[in-house]
Parts: C-alpha cells; structure tokens; sequence
C-alpha cells in the first residue's frame, strides 16, 4: 500500500512560514530551511528584546532624571534617596516625564526634598 502523506497540510504550513518571512533577504525569503531557520531565530530574538527593552528604557529614564537632578543642584542618587527618605513615591518614568515635558514641577518635587 503506497504511503500517504498529507501534502495539503505541509505546503499550508510551508506557506505560512514564507508569507512570514516576506521581505527578508537572499535565500531568507524564499528557501524553506533558510527561511525557517531565520523566522525561528527571530522569534528568540523578539522574546530577548522584549526585555531589553525595558532595560533601556530605565536607563534612559534615569540619564533623564540625573540631567534634570544637576539642573537644580542633585545628583540622581541624591535626588533618588531623598525621595525615598521624604515618602514620595514616584516612579522613575513619570519623573524622567516630568523632567522633559514640565521642569516646573520636577522643580516643585526637588524643592520638596531638599
């Protein structure tokens, strides 16, 4: 009895992974393993960079906060302790926020703690 294979199902699945890698270059778009492998070590390298990204966003935050912290005569591990000592609990992303959109009131907190 001859062997059956369900073809449909296969180039379906080969289909889908190639629509995926639309846009990629050479052989990365349009060769099966190249493009698989491709699409499967960029799948490990959205997982990474999801939280790199927040690795980066905290450490612009606080190159944010240290910039504005000098501006009125901190540093940011001065400001950051003081906040903590005074009970004002603001996240890092909110102050960097204020520190770029309104010194005004990044201002009014520093005065605070001083």
């Amino acid at each position: 009895m001859p062997r059956s294979v369900n073809h449909v199902a296969s180039r379906a699945k080969r289909k889908r992974i190639l629509k995926l890698t639309r846009g990629y270059f050479g052989a990365r778009k349009n060769v099966w393993t190249v493009a698989k492998n491709t699409w499967e070590k960029g799948l490990t390298y959205a997982y990474r960079d999801r939280r790199n990204k927040k690795r980066a966003f905290r450490s612009l935050w606080i190159q944010r906060i240290n910039a504005a912290a000098r501006l009125n005569g901190l540093s940011y591990s001065q400001l950051m302790g003081a906040l903590s000592k005074a009970g004002i609990e603001i996240n890092r992303k909110v102050l960097a926020d204020l520190a770029m959109n309104n010194p005004e009131a990044f201002k009014a907190i520093v005065d605070k703690v001083k």
